[in-house]
């Protein structure tokens, strides 16, 4: 009899543990029942809860947060004064563009001269033109900076070493832009239409067979033309004809406009030169227009986001 009794207890026991057992392993996954952090966990086959938009917003600041102090490190490291601001997001549609007033000419039809892309956001541009310098230091830095800029090329000084070029074309995200400043840096109102042809036509051919890429924008050297300059330009793809309303040099700027400052889409023109022809370096000159571009409030933009 106390034998059999043994037998039942042990059953009974050996039935408690194994339900016991069962409910740890399912981890409380019933209907209404909890975890160990005493919240009711996810339904079989269910994600955890989307972030709320607090959460995302808070996400987006500390993001935000954090890309600035890095570009303010890196303005730092390049000797700049102040840190470059971010430019606004590209319109949707590219404004149009048209001849300033006083630059036209008589032909109709004919892609437009101007120094200041039409827009109400505080951003100007960056080109440089021909290509003498030819300074890794500068990719580097505009590079690191993230600072948008474009060329316009000339064969006569960048056949040399195509390869900088084709290095500087890649060297930022979303890429800079190489254009046409004709073969050989001619006075090209002093030349006939088929000379002129021939300077910018056959820039655009050296820029597809190097590059890759056709270009739709050609600034004539000395900001000179007359209408073959810009008839010709047109018959070899040329869309636009983008000159500068400032200039940019390491020790100072130089303005076209009277009151001698920068306006809303003003394009700048500086010049690939290195110590042996100007009074400083390439970075040297971009900490110059850098330091005069942020401290008038303005970002600088990609011009091919706008023309």
């Amino acid at each position: 009899m106390a034998k059999g009794h043994s037998r039942r207890l042990l059953g009974a026991a050996l039935l408690v543990a194994a339900l016991t057992s069962t409910a740890a392993c399912s981890g409380g996954s019933e209907p209404g029942s909890f975890g160990s952090s005493g919240a009711p966990a996810p339904a079989a086959g269910q994600q955890a809860p989307a972030k709320t938009a607090a959460q995302l917003a808070r996400e987006k600041k500390a993001a935000l947060a954090k890309r600035r102090a890095a570009r303010a490190a890196v303005a730092k490291k390049w000797g700049l004064r102040l840190t470059p601001l971010d430019a606004p997001a590209p319109p949707r549609t590219k404004p149009r563009i048209t001849t300033r007033k006083g630059f036209e000419t008589d032909g109709a039809g004919l892609p437009p001269v101007f120094t200041t892309v039409p827009t109400k956001e505080k951003i100007v541009f960056l080109t440089i033109d021909d290509g003498a310098e030819k300074d890794p230091a500068l990719i580097r830095m505009m590079s690191e900076l993230q600072i948008p800029y474009s060329a316009f090329l000339s064969d006569y000084v960048v056949s040399d070493d195509y390869p900088y070029f084709a290095k500087m074309r890649t060297s930022q995200p979303r890429g800079v832009a190489l254009h046409n400043h004709t073969l050989n840096h001619k006075y090209l109102p002093g030349l006939s239409y088929a000379r002129q042809k021939r300077e910018i036509c056959g820039m655009q051919d050296v820029i597809e067979k190097k590059y890759g890429e056709r270009p739709e924008l050609f600034r004539p050297p000395y900001g000179n033309y007359n209408e073959d300059t810009l008839r010709a330009a047109k018959s070899c793809g040329v869309k636009a004809v983008p000159l500068w309303a400032a200039e940019a040099f390491p020790d100072h700027m130089e303005w076209r406009e009277w009151d001698r400052d920068l306006h809303p889409g003003d394009i700048v023109l500086t010049h690939f030169r290195g110590e042996e022809d100007w009074k400083g370096s390439m970075p040297d000159m971009i900490r110059r227009v850098m330091n005069v571009i942020t401290s008038k409030g303005y970002a600088v933009a990609k011009l091919e986001d706008y023309v």
